[in-house]
């Protein structure tokens, strides 16, 4: 009697082959990810400290609005 209660709980083989999939999908994205890099200039990862915190013209603003003067009403 025990043994049919542990063929009842076995899943699918369909239902396997889909999970191990979609490991497999995450996984093969997860790493194209970590190899491709930041997706925009001065981004990084807030807990290793790396990126130099100022844009490509060197400046140093962080992208605030203060150069875009005839937005919304305000400006300079």
């Amino acid at each position: 009697m025990a043994e049919d209660r542990r063929r009842r709980f076995v899943p699918p083989p369909a239902l396997c082959g889909f999970l191990l999939l979609l490991v497999l999908v995450f996984a093969a994205s997860y790493a194209v990810g970590r190899a491709v890099g930041p997706v925009a200039p001065g981004m990084h990862d807030s807990q290793t400290g790396s990126g130099s915190g100022t844009r490509p013209d060197g400046d140093g603003d962080m992208g605030g609005t203060g150069d875009m003067g005839g937005m919304h009403g305000g400006g300079h």
